[in-house]
């Protein structure tokens, strides 16, 4: 196998509210502002939620970036980017992630965190809105789509027992088992005031971040599958780390990353 195939695509989505989508679908007619149509919703699903939560559905979202780790056949890193840096537009990272999924990568597993639950089926529908085709990914049964096809591993469905149990904590917990960041100074309810605040660099550092976590998520689930051992697994790491440390200064979202580092210890 050659040094440079990509065999895993480790990826996370940020998104945001679509002021103007909630407007036309919730409010029609009423010439809501933007931003008045947002928070009209999110007090309505606090409202119905017992303020629980306001997150808005996934239907009413369009992303503001996709960050990618490319991965090799022996779970090395090969490399991380940021889906149309530094303009991170809607519909141009959807149609990169499609050509990639589609074309480029046709031959690599998808890797999330909740993927099936959010991440997929946001793409799904910008495919939808700007007309973009995904012919293998709706058309194959094995595909991303089918829940227990190795063409898309759902680290949450797959460490939940398929949803057997709540993974409590998610992907926060499973990174900082493993020594790892997890959630640092930025969490996900803040993407959208940093949206709002024009910050969409600091939301793709944020992503890269969760991809980090993913990544390293993924390869102890590979141990617990038997393709790797925990020593490998650990050599791994380390020379993630060193291409974390190598590459900090093209990415500087590392640099986040590398600060709060650290090695598995595990307790008790």
């Amino acid at each position: 196998m050659k040094d440079d195939v990509v065999k895993y695509l480790v990826f996370d989505v940020e998104s945001v509210p679509d002021a103007r989508l909630i407007s036309r679908v919730r409010y029609p007619g009423e010439e809501l502002e933007p931003g008045e149509a947002v928070r009209r919703y999110q007090q309505e699903l606090l409202d119905a939620s017992d303020g629980t939560s306001d997150f808005i559905p996934v239907t009413f979202q369009y992303p503001v970036s996709i960050s990618i780790a490319k991965v090799r056949g022996n779970y090395t890193l090969l490399d991380i980017v940021c889906l149309d840096e530094p303009e991170f537009r809607p519909d141009e990272m959807s149609r990169l992630f499609w050509l990639g999924v589609e074309d480029v990568y046709d031959g690599a597993s998808l890797v999330t965190y909740n993927g099936r639950g959010f991440d997929i089926p946001l793409l799904e529908l910008m495919a939808y809105r700007y007309g973009y085709s995904a012919k293998r990914h709706f058309k194959d049964k094995f595909a991303a789509r089918n829940r227990y096809s190795a063409k898309h591993i759902d680290l949450q469905d797959w460490m939940s027992n398929y949803n057997a149990i709540r993974m409590n904590g998610g992907l926060n917990l499973l990174a900082k088992v493993i020594g790892k960041p997890g959630k640092m100074q930025t969490k996900g309810d803040a993407v959208y005031s940093l949206f709002l605040e024009g910050r969409l660099r600091d939301i793709n550092n944020y992503c890269i971040h969760d991809v980090l976590d993913t990544y390293f998520v993924f390869l102890r689930t590979r141990v617990l599958q038997g393709d790797i051992d925990i020593v490998r697994e650990q050599d791994i790491v380390k020379s993630a780390k060193n291409f974390l440390e190598d590459n900090q200064e093209r990415i500087p979202a590392l640099k986040e990353y590398l600060a709060n580092w650290g090695d598995w210890d595990p307790w008790p």
